[in-house]
C-alpha cells in the first residue's frame, strides 16, 4: 500500500503567528497545488483530510475527502492567533518538554499524536500508541492506496510512528507546505520512498 502524506498549501497568515487550529485561508491556489501534486499520486486512492480550510480546500481539489477532526493541527489554546514575540519566554517551557508541554487551554503534542494515531489505527481496525513499534499488516485491511492532507504535527506523528522513530525524533520530520511524502507499507515493514516532493 502506498501512503501519501500531503501538508496543506501555504496559509494566509503573517510570519511569526501561532495558528495551530485557527482556521485560515490559503496564500496560494489549492487548485494549482493539486495539479502540481497529481502526477505524484496513484491513479486511485482513498482520500482523508483535516477539516480545517487550509487542508480541506486542497483535498477537495484532489477529490472527495473523508474529513476527520483528529487530523487537525495541534490546538494551542490561548496562544492561537498570537505572535510568538507576544508569547515571549513561555516558548522556553515548550522547548524544555517538546512532547508534554501544553499551552494554556490547548493540548500537548503527545495528546495531538494520540488522537492522530487513534485515527490511523481505525483505518486498519488496530489502534496505535505512541512509542509502540507498529504492526504493519493491519493497514492492508484498507483497500487501495491512501492520501492524507493534513498539517505538520499530525503528519509527523503518522510518519514517525510508521517508520518506528522514537517520538522525540518526530520533530525532525519537517513537512513542507504543498508537498507530498510517500511511505510504502509492505508486509515486511515500511519504506520511506521519498520526502517533500
Amino acid at each position: 500500500m502506498q501512503l501519501h502524506l500531503i501538508r496543506h498549501p501555504r496559509p494566509a497568515v503573517e510570519s511569526g503567528i501561532c495558528y495551530g487550529q485557527t482556521d485560515l485561508g490559503l496564500a496560494e491556489s489549492a487548485a494549482e497545488v493539486a495539479e502540481r501534486l497529481r502526477p505524484l499520486l496513484p491513479e486511485s486512492f482513498a482520500l482523508h483530510a483535516s477539516p480545517l480550510a487550509r487542508a480541506r480546500l486542497l483535498a477537495e481539489a484532489l477529490g472527495t475527502p473523508a474529513l476527520d477532526d483528529r487530523l487537525k493541527e495541534i490546538h494551542f489554546g490561548e496562544w492561537e492567533g498570537r505572535s510568538f514575540a507576544d508569547i515571549g519566554s513561555a516558548i522556553d517551557d515548550w522547548a524544555e518538554d517538546p512532547l508534554g508541554f501544553r499551552a494554556p487551554g490547548g493540548e500537548s503534542p503527545r495528546e495531538m499524536a494520540a488522537r492522530v494515531l487513534q485515527w490511523l489505527g481505525e483505518i486498519g481496525d488496530r489502534p496505535g500508541e505512541i512509542g509502540d513499534r507498529p504492526q504493519f499488516r493491519h493497514l492492508f485491511r484498507h483497500p487501495g492506496h491512501l492520501v492524507v492532507v493534513a498539517h505538520g504535527g499530525p503528519l509527523r506523528a503518522i510518519a514517525g510512528h510508521l517508520l518506528g522513530l522514537p517520538p522525540e525524533r518526530w520533530l525532525g520530520l519537517d513537512f513542507g507546505c504543498g508537498q507530498v511524502t510517500r511511505i510504502d507499507v509492505e508486509r515486511w515493514g515500511v519504506v520511506l520512498k521519498w520526502f517533500n516532493r
